[in-house]
């Protein structure tokens, strides 16, 4: 059976870096920790380090036992929070994925009725690439990922992609840019300086490609996987920047920008990716409930 107490000391290790950092923070000599994670390793059967330099860094293996590590610990958390306040109805995590090319916004606005449900949860929100995602997705330790394609048929992963609803394109941009370029659009934005969505968007082909049939030529000054930091830039006059109409009132009133125009031709696209062929988690339900209300109809979007 697994000792926890080595798992413990295990996890110390992969956090600090370092044997010695890790022995003083669990008040153990050095040897005495070394020798656990040893004896550790030898239960396992695989090398859950290698040296590189002074620092300890973690194997294929050993990053593979912290994900595990952390869940168990996490666990145990909550069952000693839960048996120290039974009085008290429990909480249950809804455990989210966000891809982090999904604007915020968006994110917000489907998530926000989750935490209406009549039994409550706590939201835990870890964003990052959907591959990244989709692989903890299918190791229970999320419940669900929002994304904006589709989980990818090449990834060995078991999972399933419930499309959320999808809406056309805004242009947006700062009112110094949106006056020296004027009121013609799509047209003025050949030579405009131009945000777009970073290699992992699934927005970034269809942009480029409608802005190609119309023989557009925008400046390219910069690309982001990161929406909001997008928006950022937009704000500071940058350039101009995408975002989906659904959000761009939002936007238009968080970063202080204006509509240059808007198209239905370019598609955003929005799924919820989870391991149930049939939704039935309460929070992922009204999640996907709170799409049906936010995405209308195509030609309405």
């Amino acid at each position: 059976m697994l000792n926890y107490k080595h798992l413990h000391y295990f996890r110390t290790v992969a956090k600090t870096g370092a044997i010695n950092r890790a022995a003083e923070k669990l008040h153990l000599t050095p040897q005495t920790l070394s020798g656990q994670i040893g004896v550790l390793e030898q239960r396992l059967g695989v090398a859950l380090f290698r040296r590189s330099g002074r620092r300890l860094e973690l194997t294929d293996a050993g990053r593979t036992a912290l994900v595990y590590a952390d869940e168990i610990f996490h666990i145990g958390a909550e069952l000693e929070e839960a048996l120290q306040n039974r009085t008290t109805a429990r909480v249950h995590p809804f455990r989210v994925g966000i891809a982090d090319v999904v604007p915020k916004v968006i994110a917000y606005q489907l998530l926000a009725p989750a935490l209406t449900l009549a039994e409550p949860v706590r939201l835990v929100c870890k964003e990052g690439r959907l591959e990244q995602l989709a692989a903890e997705l299918s190791i229970h330790r999320l419940d669900m990922v929002l994304a904006d394609r589709q989980l990818p048929s090449s990834m060995d992963i078991k999972g399933y992609s419930h499309p959320l609803g999808e809406c056309g394109i805004a242009f947006l941009a700062a009112r110094a840019i949106a006056s020296a370029l004027g009121p013609d659009f799509p047209a003025h934005l050949h030579g405009a300086p131009l945000l777009i969505p970073g290699e992992d968007s699934a927005l970034r082909a269809p942009l480029l490609r409608w802005l190609e049939r119309r023989g557009i030529q925008p400046s390219v000054v910069g690309e982001f996987d990161d929406s909001a930091l997008m928006s950022a830039f937009g704000q500071a006059g940058a350039g101009v920047f995408p975002v989906p109409l659904s959000t761009a009132p939002e936007v238009m009133r968080q970063y202080e920008v204006v509509e240059l125009g808007q198209t239905l031709e370019i598609r955003e696209r929005f799924f919820a990716i989870s391991v149930e062929r049939r939704l039935s988690h309460p929070a992922v339900l009204a999640v996907s409930e709170a799409a049906r209300r936010r995405f209308q109809p195509r030609d309405a979007a």
